[in-house]
C-alpha cells in the first residue's frame, strides 16, 4: 500500500511538471508577441486622431455630418460588433467580453457581428441574430476586413436597416489591466470645439462625409481589434504566469508528501528488521 502511494505521488508530480512545461512555453510565446501587438495598438491612435480632427473641422463648417450619420431609425434593430479571442487559456478575457455583450443587450431587437471564434460560438449557441459571421478568426482580420465591416455597417445604417452601431472590445490599459468597453459608433457624436479652422471644401460636403465616415469607422474597428489582441495576449501571459506559480506550489506539496511517504516506508522496513532480529 505504501509503495502504491509513493508511485501515485510520483505520477502526479510528473503530470504537474508536464503541464508546467506547457504553461511556461505559452507564457514565453505570449510575452514575445505582446510587445509587437502593443506597438501596433499604439500606432493606430495618430490615424484615428487625424480622421477625428478632419470630421470635426467639417462639422464646424457644415451640418452634413449630422444630416447623414447623426440620425437613426426608431424601430430598426441595434447592431453590436463584438471582438473576442480565438482561443481560451486567457483568464477572464473572453468571459468578460461576453458579460459586457449580455449587459449591453437591451433585450430588444439586436443583431451581432461576432469577430473571433469564441464570440461566434457564444452567439450561435444562444441562437442570436447574426448580422454577419464572415470573421470567424480574429487573428485573420486586418485592415481590409475592417474596411469591409465599416462599409457594411454604413450601408445598413443609411438604408435604415439598423438604428445604431456599438462595438464591444477590450481596452489595453497595462500589462496587468485590460478593461472591456462598449463604445457607440453610429449615430456619430463628434465635438467640434477643439478644432478651430475655416476649411475650403471643394466638393459636395455630404458626399465628402459619405467617403470619410467608412474610413473613420474602419479605423475604429481596426484600433479596437489591435487593442483586443494585445489585451488577449497580456491576459494569457498573466494566466500562464499564475498557472506556473500554482504548479510550483503543487510540486512542492507533492514532493513533501512523497518524502514523508518514503520515510514512512523506510521506518517500517527498519522496524520489521529490528523486530525480526529480536525474535531470533
Amino acid at each position: 500500500m505504501a509503495s502504491a502511494s509513493i508511485n501515485n505521488i510520483k505520477g502526479r508530480i510528473k503530470s504537474v511538471e508536464s503541464t508546467m512545461q506547457i504553461t511556461k512555453a505559452m507564457e514565453l510565446v505570449a510575452t514575445s508577441k505582446l510587445r509587437h501587438l502593443k506597438d501596433r495598438a499604439e500606432k493606430t491612435k495618430p490615424y484615428m486622431q487625424a480622421l477625428l480632427g478632419t470630421l470635426s473641422i467639417i462639422k464646424s463648417s457644415t451640418e452634413s455630418v449630422d444630416a447623414v450619420f447623426g440620425k437613426s431609425g426608431n424601430d430598426a434593430k441595434e447592431l453590436y460588433i463584438v471582438i473576442a479571442g480565438d482561443r481560451g487559456l486567457a483568464g477572464g478575457y473572453n468571459s468578460n467580453i461576453m458579460k459586457m455583450a449580455k449587459y449591453s443587450d437591451p433585450e430588444s431587437k439586436a443583431a451581432y457581428i461576432p469577430v473571433g471564434k469564441k464570440a461566434q460560438e457564444y452567439f450561435l449557441r444562444r441562437g442570436c441574430d447574426i448580422f454577419d459571421q464572415t470573421y470567424k478568426l480574429a487573428g485573420s482580420v486586418g485592415v481590409k476586413e475592417s474596411k469591409d465591416i465599416a462599409q457594411k455597417v454604413c450601408d445598413s445604417f443609411l438604408s435604415g436597416e439598423i438604428s445604431s452601431v456599438k462595438i464591444i472590445y477590450t481596452s489595453f490599459v497595462s500589462m496587468l489591466t485590460q478593461t472591456p468597453i462598449c463604445k457607440q459608433i453610429l449615430p456619430l457624436c463628434i465635438e467640434n470645439d477643439k478644432f478651430n479652422a475655416n476649411p475650403i471644401i471643394e466638393e459636395d460636403a455630404e458626399e465628402l462625409v459619405r467617403k470619410i465616415i467608412p474610413d473613420y469607422i474602419s479605423g475604429i474597428v481596426y484600433a479596437a481589434l489591435a487593442e483586443s489582441t494585445a489585451s488577449e495576449c497580456a491576459a494569457r501571459r498573466t494566466a500562464m504566469n499564475s498557472a506556473n506559480k500554482n504548479a510550483e506550489e503543487m510540486i512542492g506539496d507533492l514532493t513533501l508528501k512523497f518524502n514523508r511517504a518514503r520515510q514512512a516506508v523506510i521506518t517500517q522496513e527498519i522496524t520489521e528488521i529490528v523486530s525480526g532480529a529480536e525474535a531470533l
